[in-house]
Parts: structure tokens; sequence; C-alpha cells
């Protein structure tokens, strides 16, 4: 099921010629999964306190589109690619109007407190059905 996040352009997100910096797409979708997680029911929290795993992003596979601006209303969507035991790949788009102005494929693991990994945490992994 994909998830829906919507996001406001302001001028900090902006560089000089009033366009979203590229960086600042990351933070988008980051705030994105950070929603997705928390409206699965999710307490990352509880989690990291109860079970000693948190998640950590692998990797980002992103392209560039087209621009955003300043002031505009965008959809950060999410949509489940892949699972494993310990690993969770989402697609991620930044949508104005429908149309695709950043994607990427992010891979999150699960690690323990000392950084290994660890398996992606029962409650999680039923939400994701």
């Amino acid at each position: 099921m994909t998830h829906r996040f919507p996001v406001r352009v302001y001028y900090e997100d902006t560089d000089f010629g009033g366009i979203v910096y590229y960086a600042n797409y990351l933070k988008f979708i980051e705030r994105g999964r950070s929603e997705w997680v928390r409206e699965m029911g999710i307490d990352q929290v509880a989690m990291k306190r109860d079970e000693g795993v948190v998640f950590a992003v692998r990797r980002v596979e992103a392209d560039y589109h087209a621009p955003a601006r300043y002031d505009d209303e965008l959809i950060v969507t999410t949509d489940v690619e892949a699972v494993t035991g310990a690993r969770l790949i989402v697609r991620q788009v930044v949508e104005r109007d429908g149309v695709a102005l950043f994607s990427a494929l992010v891979t999150i693991v699960a690690i323990n407190e000392a950084g290994a990994p660890a398996r992606l945490p029962a409650a999680f992994r039923r939400n994701l059905h």
C-alpha cells in the first residue's frame, strides 16, 4: 500500500536560484519514511529501548528528474519493494501534481546497539503485509 506524505518547499530548502537543493530531497524522503513507520504504529524509540534495534539507511539510489521550487506543494510516496529478515527496500518518489521530480530506491537495515545486523522486529514485518 502506498503511503503519501505532503511536503511544502520553504525558502530554506532552496538554493540561490530558488530551486530545491539536491540534498534536501533526502530529507524529504526521510520524513516520508518516518511518518510511514509512525502510521504503522511502530514506536522507534520503544523499539530501540525494548529490543535494542534501530533502522539505518545502507544504500540510496537516486534520480533527479525535474526541479522543485520555492512554495511548491509536494507529495512523498513510499512503497515496499522487498523485505528480508534484516533488510527492507522501499521506493520513494517526490511528486508535484502527479509528476515525479525525484525518485529513490532506499535500502534500510536493522542493526543492534553494537552496529551489527539484526532481524527486523516481528511487529514491523507484520505491519508490512
